[in-house]
């Protein structure tokens, strides 16, 4: 069996040339055993890929239960007819989680991930490189790496075009092989110069002289070689240069690509024990992403266990919104919701949202929960949200339900000038260990993607202008997309311009940076860093994960949502005014209940009317006036017209 263990993808930024899914899906097809996804000081792609697995064993499962039961149509293939291309498809690679760690004062290599133990120590190791450094880079040192790498395996990567390591090289290897030669490797990758097999030799002395076994790698940056003049184009944005002046930074070629077996032990004639090694080294990465076993906070307290403390707060909450008693409907609706949350064990979940709306609240920062979680009247008695469930339609198993198997989801708007005060407590609270932001990744769209695949091509700014403007949804070189480049003064048989437009149409959901989700909060009962790398933002004093909303669901991750609103800036500032000028809070009616003659008057005013709720009957009555914003049921709602 042969695998691939040091794939560079696209989530190595403006770098790799392929999506994860296209590797796996590829080495599917090309009967490799197992890839490992190795970025440069990320694991930002790993999930894209384990998804992807999924689908593919998936498949192949549903390929050999038909095969089985005789469902597929058509005569047997003659015994002497060789397989299809696509009889790989029954092939599903293991993913082994990786990194190719570059440091900045030594060797670089890739580390597998053997281990949950290792996997904890490779997150952690990243998360120091990228807390030390601004948003992007990663500051690792010799010094980090020796302080331990249990549950790893070690692919040390001599000087990609040297024959001669250098004196450096050596000293720093030899500092690695002391420490780790049990856990390690050296990897022989193919430069593609004509020099490979002299290369090849000389490596495999060195390694003899480090008492490390060879192991065989292509490195690919892409998945096809087709790609390689995206992967050009990649270069050329990264550098902020044109494609014609990439010079020696260009691909010679397009042969740093996914390979398969038989081109492998090709490539690496004369030294074929380095190729069967990867087969076996991959047998020896027994870890997969589906072992991560995400532990939200058990926010016990004061002796209390979640599930205790829950129905304490949902009863006391209960009497709160009920002075004078809950009705049948709700009371039976608290003990069906209470028992489902338990059945599920999301008691922990609702008790730190409801912790973390009670901080807000008590530092005077109007919040308000929304969306399904106003189906709850659990949420509604924790003060959460403050629309009661009764006067609506909707069940709770729209917002819970044990059907779907998805977790809940309570949005909660905080004012938007004070939401920072909310993220900096949850971070003292928990730790920058145990929380962090969730990451949004930034792909290539149309504009973006005309503006710089267009200036790395080197077309005038003009015409870079035109097709942003004209084209900004452009998604393929139509016949359509013809005719509009003829009506801005474009000739779409020009060459180099039909180039542009294909590269453009390529690069469309390419993975271009990441950024910070709008307020979605991973919090941890163990260590974050040892579940995925933790980073800086771009913001100060913000924390951030390196996978998206896509990727916790995938991983069944949990987030908290902490999101800003600017009305509800609006409403305190109006709030703050009344008291400036009028001493207290504005009264502008009394309600009686159900007074049409009230209702009338408030529909007509011609501005904010901010009015006190005294009775239980008067907020059953305030639906029928459809006011846009509530804040804090107890007392205050505006109505705006």
């Amino acid at each position: 069996m042969v695998a691939e263990l040091s794939i560079t993808t696209n989530f190595t930024f403006l770098t790799g040339a392929s999506h994860p899914e296209e590797h796996m899906q590829r080495a599917a097809l090309m009967g490799l055993s197992a890839i490992a996804v190795a970025d440069v000081n990320s694991v930002a792609g790993i999930v894209r890929a384990h998804t992807e697995a999924r689908r593919i064993a998936r498949e192949a499962a549903e390929i050999e239960t038909r095969l089985r039961d005789g469902r597929f149509i058509g005569p047997p293939a003659p015994p002497d007819l060789p397989p299809p291309p696509s009889a790989n498809i029954r092939n599903v690679p293991r993913l082994i989680p990786a990194a190719r760690i570059v440091l900045s004062d030594g060797p670089e290599f890739t580390a597998l991930a053997a281990t949950r133990a290792g996997w904890a120590r490779l997150c952690r190791l990243i998360s120091r490189g990228r807390l030390r450094a601004p948003k992007g880079d990663c500051a690792l040192r010799m010094e980090d790496v020796l302080e331990g790498m249990e549950g790893l395996e070690l692919l040390l990567h001599p000087p990609a075009r040297a024959l001669d390591p250098g004196a450096d090289w050596r000293r720093q290897a030899d500092r690695l092989v002391r420490h780790f030669a049990a856990q390690m490797h050296l990897a022989l990758a193919p430069v593609y110069d004509g020099q490979d097999a002299r290369r090849f030799d000389q490596w495999a002395a060195e390694a003899a002289r480090l008492g490390l076994p060879t192991l065989a790698t292509a490195r690919p940056l892409m998945h096809h070689g087709r790609r390689r003049r995206l992967a050009d184009v990649l270069t050329a944005i990264r550098t902020g240069t044109r494609v014609d002046a990439l010079g020696r930074a260009a691909l010679a070629n397009g042969e740093q690509r996914l390979r398969s077996p038989a081109e492998m032990r090709r490539l690496f004639r004369g030294h074929e024990a380095a190729v069967e090694r990867t087969g076996a080294l991959a047998a020896r990465c027994s870890f997969a992403l589906d072992e991560l076993r995400y532990e939200y906070p058990s926010e016990v307290a004061e002796g209390e266990s979640a599930s205790q403390r829950l129905n304490r707060l949902a009863r006391e909450g209960l009497r709160w919104r009920y002075p004078e008693g809950a009705p049948e409907r709700v009371t039976k609706l608290i003990e069906h919701e209470l028992a489902l949350i338990a059945k599920l064990n999301y008691e922990p979940y609702f008790l730190t949202v409801r912790d973390i709306v009670a901080f807000a609240r008590a530092r005077g920062i109007l919040c308000q929960g929304r969306g399904s979680a106003a189906n709850s009247v659990v949420c509604y008695c924790l003060g959460i949200t403050s629309v009661s469930p009764e006067i609506g339609t909707m069940v709770f198993e729209r917002f819970v339900s044990e059907a779907r198997d998805e977790p809940p989801d309570i949005d909660v708007d905080f004012e938007h000038e004070r939401r920072e005060e909310v993220i900096q407590w949850i971070y003292d609270r928990y730790g920058r260990h145990r929380a962090g932001l969730c990451a949004t990744v930034i792909h290539y769209r149309g504009k973006r993607a005309i503006r710089e695949v267009g200036r790395a091509m080197g077309l005038s700014e003009d015409t870079v202008a035109a097709l942003s403007s004209q084209l900004w949804g452009f998604y393929g070189m139509s016949g359509t997309e013809a005719e509009r480049l003829r009506e801005i003064g474009l000739d779409p048989a020009d060459r180099r311009l039909g180039q542009t437009m294909e590269l453009i149409d390529e690069i469309i959901g390419f993975p271009r940076h990441l950024s910070q989700h709008v307020g979605g909060f991973v919090i941890t009962e163990g260590r974050l860093d040892e579940l995925c790398p933790i980073e800086n933002a771009s913001m100060e004093d913000r924390t951030v994960i390196c996978w998206d909303k896509d990727d916790i669901d995938a991983l069944g991750i949990l987030k908290v949502d902490v999101l800003a609103l600017g009305m509800l800036t609006c409403l305190r500032k109006a709030f703050d005014l009344m008291r400036q000028h009028h001493g207290t809070d504005y009264t502008l009616a009394t309600l009686p209940q159900e007074d049409p003659a009230v209702y009338d008057m408030l529909c007509r005013a011609d501005s904010v009317g901010v009015f006190q709720v005294e009775s239980r009957a008067q907020m059953n009555f305030l639906p029928r006036m459809r006011p846009r914003c509530f804040y804090d049921l107890v007392i205050q709602v505006a109505i705006i017209r």
